[in-house]
């Protein structure tokens, strides 16, 4: 069996890992998560797009779904519980001991099992089950450069662990999700995606770039759990 490495999929794919591992440094080494969010918005736009077009030059296979996720695992899993790291050691102030701060690194233990679980589960095909790891790293680091400038000054240490327990345990849950990748870019089939675009330019609009991004994502996850509910109520 011929495996082609070199492919324009594969190189978008491992742009995706390349941003996420520029995060980590940039989260530990630089102390600039401002700047680590930007690499990982980056890196959500490769993910975005190295499946479509893998599908648009016909050359999608097992390769490109392995690669996806081990990229996907360093973006989206170790990348985001630095960052959460980083926001805990500011905010904590001593008040918890300074040990609680790597249960945070569930985080990317319960990334790396959500993404592990995808790759087998059939039913995911057409919906996800857990919130993607993408849209979890968006709510962390809409969080961290809020905190960067300012905005957060109700974090505390407590609730930088709950919020990285909240999102682990929802990426290893069984909820249904709509799925955030375009297969294509027509309208039918794409509604529900192109709502949450149209809602995040309105909030951006009449409020502010990154509360409309945290915004978006919060009302994604309840709304998939409410539809859920209420799909599970009907039978």
């Amino acid at each position: 069996m011929k495996i082609r490495l070199f492919t324009i999929p594969n190189f978008i794919t491992l742009g995706n890992l390349c941003c996420g591992a520029m995060a980590v440094v940039s989260a530990l080494v630089w102390d600039n998560l401002t700047v680590a969010a930007s690499l990982l918005v980056a890196a959500a736009v490769c993910d975005f797009f190295d499946g479509m077009v893998a599908r648009l030059l016909g050359i999608s296979g097992p390769l490109g779904v392995q690669l996806d996720s081990l990229a996907d695992d360093i973006s989206f899993g170790l990348a985001p519980s630095m960052m959460l790291y980083v926001l805990f050691e500011r905010v904590n102030g001593g008040l918890l001991p300074a040990w609680t701060g790597y249960l945070v690194f569930l985080f990317a233990a319960f990334a790396a099992l959500r993404l592990a679980k995808f790759n087998i589960d059939e039913e995911q095909k057409t919906e996800f089950r857990g919130l993607p790891t993408p849209a979890a790293t968006l709510v962390v680091l809409s969080l961290a450069v809020l905190m960067e400038q300012g905005e957060t000054a109700w974090m505390t240490g407590w609730m930088v662990l709950a919020i990285a327990v909240v999102l682990s345990l929802l990426m290893v849950s069984n909820i249904p999700m709509l799925s955030l990748k375009f297969k294509s870019l027509a309208l039918k089939g794409n509604e529900q995606r192109y709502g949450l675009i149209a809602l995040f330019v309105v909030l951006v609009v009449v409020w502010s770039p990154l509360y409309a991004l945290l915004s978006t994502m919060v009302l994604y996850i309840l709304f998939s759990a409410v539809q859920s509910l209420a799909k599970r109520s009907k039978r």
